[in-house]
Order: structure tokens, then sequence, then C-alpha cells
């Protein structure tokens, strides 16, 4: 992951604005690290969406998607009423595991706030990892 900030509205990456509301800020006015999760993981939700594909419904029909790794690397702190761009890219990184890279780029300028590779897979009703047809509709 070497993002620059030009690369957040790529054509080939699903990408969705936001802005940082106050209860999200620390003492200091800077967002909180915990949150950037939080923007990570709405901006994915986004794109299962984008491609036809709902987290609930997923869900409700056995198809379990869990995190198994999450790395962050946090270059500049966004502040209350910031607006900024999460993106989304999926790749398959093995048999059984998808790789979510992702980038938060503050706006109007592009400028690089974090970076981060989440990997995640499905699980069965067994709870042993599996890539599921429908997750293939990502690629």
């Amino acid at each position: 992951m070497n993002y620059k900030g030009s690369e957040c509205m790529g054509d080939s990456i699903f990408s969705l604005e936001m802005n940082v509301r106050d209860y999200e800020c620390d003492m200091q006015g800077l967002v909180n690290n915990a949150v950037y999760q939080n923007y990570l993981e709405w901006a994915r939700h986004e794109f299962l969406l984008s491609r036809g594909l709902s987290f609930a419904d997923l869900t409700a029909r056995g198809v379990i998607i869990v995190v198994t790794r999450a790395e962050l690397d946090y270059r500049q702190s966004l502040r209350t009423g910031d607006s900024f761009v999460v993106t989304v890219r999926a790749v398959q990184a093995s048999r059984i595991r998808m790789e979510f890279q992702q980038v938060i780029c503050k706006q109007p300028n592009g400028e690089l706030m974090l970076e981060a590779k989440i990997t995640a897979t499905a699980v069965n009703e067994r709870n042993r990892p599996y890539f599921p047809e429908e997750l293939k509709a990502l690629f």
C-alpha cells in the first residue's frame, strides 16, 4: 500500500464521502483512533451494496464474513468538521481470504490521512473458513 492523494478517487476504486462529527473526536479535537475503524467498516458495507451484496442478507443466508487482520497506518489526523473520502479496493488474497485495501483522504485536497489493509474471510456453520460464490462478485 503506497497510495498518493490523487488515487483516492481512482476509477477502479469504490469511494464514499463522509464528514467528521464532533462526538468522534477526543479532547484534543482529533478523531479518536478507534473511530477510523468505523469509517473503514461503513465504506466496506457500502462497497458490498454497490456490488449487489447486502451484509445483512449475506449473514441471514449463513455467509458470515469475519475480519481476521486489520493493518492501519495513521498518516495525519482528521478534525471536527473535516470532509473526507474512504476508498475500498477488494482483492482475493488467497483461496479463502480477501483483502480490502482502503485509504482515507481529506477533502478537498486529497491529503492522505490513513492507509489500511483489512483481511477477511467467510466462515461456515462449523466455523471453518471458506470462500463462497457470492463473494466472487467483488472482484
